[in-house]
């Protein structure tokens, strides 16, 4: 184990994207394995939510847990809201993470940390490093126009992958000279390009799976049976609307322009704010919330993650020795 003295202070970028946050987990594995000590954790969106777990001591039993995660069991942590400014209130996940995490106050955390939110009142980046740890990680996981934002002092949070989704800059606030940084949305948007008319002929499940996993698939299945089914004549013109329509759908649009602002602001922000080690796990198939896929991410993960730390530690390695 390096001393703290002979080495710089070490700090872990988390950065946005759903689902295909799972892969944080296999970066920290790599670095675990590697015997690189991490004194200080920023995280976005879902980032937010595995370093808050991470810095408190227990991201063993969160890897459980969401290995085991079947679709089921995730739909279980949404609860549904009347859709004034999210259709999820988050409240469900709030207490999930809080089940993991222990401690009640970001300043109790055995390791500094920072979730990145956005004011949306203002368009600022708030870095919250001191309060309630749960309501920080919910106002950044808070994607808008699905989960509902949060309030906080006299601020109305939303999402942190807005302004900032791989929080460089936070990092270095909490004292970090040396930066891992973990990108989730290199080359998600080539992934997910819309297709005109490329969802025309396909049963509702298989249009929805492609949007998020098996509850998605199971949701259209009932809904798709009962449009098949009905003699109602408004839904015989419905279906034939449907048919007509050549554009995507509303949730597409909704993902595909979240990805894209998401993908813009990840290259400009990393141009100006170079992390020291930065990690881009191939993750371009993961939808918003394919957290069934928990294994797999996790995988990808620690193997992008590898070389890069390898390269890292034998760097601390000569520094520690003087060469």
């Amino acid at each position: 184990m390096q001393s703290r003295s002979s080495r710089p202070t070490i700090g872990l970028a988390l950065g946005s994207g759903s689902a295909r946050g799972l892969a944080h987990i296999g970066v920290i594995r790599a670095i675990e394995e590697l015997d690189i000590k991490v004194d200080v954790v920023a995280g976005t969106s879902i980032g937010a939510l595995i370093g808050a777990v991470y810095a408190s001591g227990h991201l063993d039993t969160l890897e459980e847990a969401f290995r085991s995660l079947d679709w089921k069991k995730m739909g279980s942590l949404f609860d549904p809201v009347f859709p004034r400014s999210g259709v999820i209130d988050g409240r469900r996940i709030a207490e999930f993470v809080r089940t993991h995490v222990h401690v009640q106050s970001i300043e109790q955390l055995p390791i500094p940390f920072c979730a990145v939110a956005t004011d949306i009142t203002s368009g600022e980046e708030v870095m919250i490093r001191n309060g309630d740890l749960i309501e920080a990680v919910r106002a950044s996981i808070s994607v808008p126009g699905i989960f509902t934002p949060v309030r906080h002092d006299s601020s109305i949070l939303a999402d942190g992958g807005l302004v900032d989704p791989v929080p460089v800059s936070a990092a270095r606030a909490l004292g970090a000279e040396v930066v891992i940084a973990v990108d989730l949305n290199h080359g998600i948007v080539k992934g997910k390009a819309l297709r005109r008319k490329g969802y025309q002929g396909q049963k509702p499940a298989k249009t929805l799976a492609r949007l998020g996993g098996k509850s998605y698939a199971w949701a259209a299945a009932r809904i798709g049976e009962g449009l098949r089914n009905s003699d109602n004549p408004a839904v015989t013109w419905f279906r034939a609307w449907l048919d007509k329509d050549s554009l995507p759908g509303l949730v597409e649009v909704l993902l595909a322009s979240l990805y894209i602002m998401q993908a813009q602001i990840t290259e400009s922000r990393l141009h100006i704010e170079k992390p020291d080690v930065l990690i881009r796990p191939p993750l371009s198939s993961v939808h918003l919330l394919e957290f069934d896929r928990a294994e797999e991410m996790i995988t990808i993960g620690y193997r992008s993650a590898l070389g890069p730390i390898q390269d890292l530690a034998r760097r601390l390695r000569r520094l520690a020795h003087g060469t």
